[in-house]
């Protein structure tokens, strides 16, 4: 496990980029954006990688989402040209904190899919007047980033020890993504870029901590050693 004082000196690198990245993308400051965009996830990154590599495949699965997450990022940083690498990029993010989340357990179908699947549901009809082309790669991402926050609960029902850090984690990633859908494709959110990097980087940075949960449960209890 490592040292509290790493995990607390990358959880205030993560809060100090993330406030750095907003205000800049709010005063439309390119230079720092392209800056501290990318290192707040690398920072988040970091705080999986350090989470222990007792979590073993869980672990590398969400680690693999978060390189894909900052291939992501950097896609996103040009939307006009590279929107759909973006998509893509977060897409493959997904399916790989799919896998994590449903790691080491039977994948059941449950009733708990029904409140993702009316958003989803609502979201696309809402925002399909205004897709044209993307009206595919869109669907498929919002049923996979949906997938993902289902996985995210799913994983905490079947051991509520876990805590709700994934499930929390999940929804934040949602509605960021929802965010960014709506300001792109149906109606300009003049507060866009604060809802949606204001989620985002909180929801990769608690799904990032489920690694470091994990590897605390798996840990042997000294009392019974």
């Amino acid at each position: 496990m490592p040292d509290n004082r790493y995990v607390r000196i990358l959880l205030l690198l993560i809060l100090l980029g993330a406030v750095i990245t907003i205000v800049a993308e709010m005063n439309q400051d390119q230079t720092l954006v392209y800056v501290y965009k990318p290192m707040t996830t690398i920072f988040i990154l970091v705080l999986a990688w350090v989470g222990g590599r007792t979590a073993g495949p869980y672990r590398t699965r969400i680690l693999l989402g978060l390189l894909f997450s900052l291939a992501g990022d950097v896609f996103l940083m040009w939307p006009d040209q590279l929107f759909l690498a973006g998509l893509v990029s977060f897409l493959i993010a997904h399916i790989a904190y799919i896998t994590a989340f449903a790691t080491g357990r039977q994948t059941r179908f449950t009733l708990t899919v029904l409140p993702f699947a009316i958003f989803g549901l609502l979201i696309y009809a809402l925002l399909l007047p205004g897709l044209g082309d993307l009206r595919w790669p869109v669907l498929i991402y919002i049923a996979v980033i949906l997938t993902m926050g289902w996985q995210a609960v799913e994983r905490t029902r079947s051991n509520p020890l876990l805590g709700w850090l994934a499930p929390v984690g999940a929804v934040l990633f949602i509605l960021s993504d929802a965010t960014l859908a709506w300001n792109k494709f149906h109606t300009p959110l003049e507060w866009s870029r604060i809802v949606v990097l204001g989620t985002y980087y909180p929801a990769q940075m608690l799904i990032a901590l489920t690694v470091r949960r994990e590897v605390q449960l798996s840990a042997p209890d000294p009392d019974n050693s």
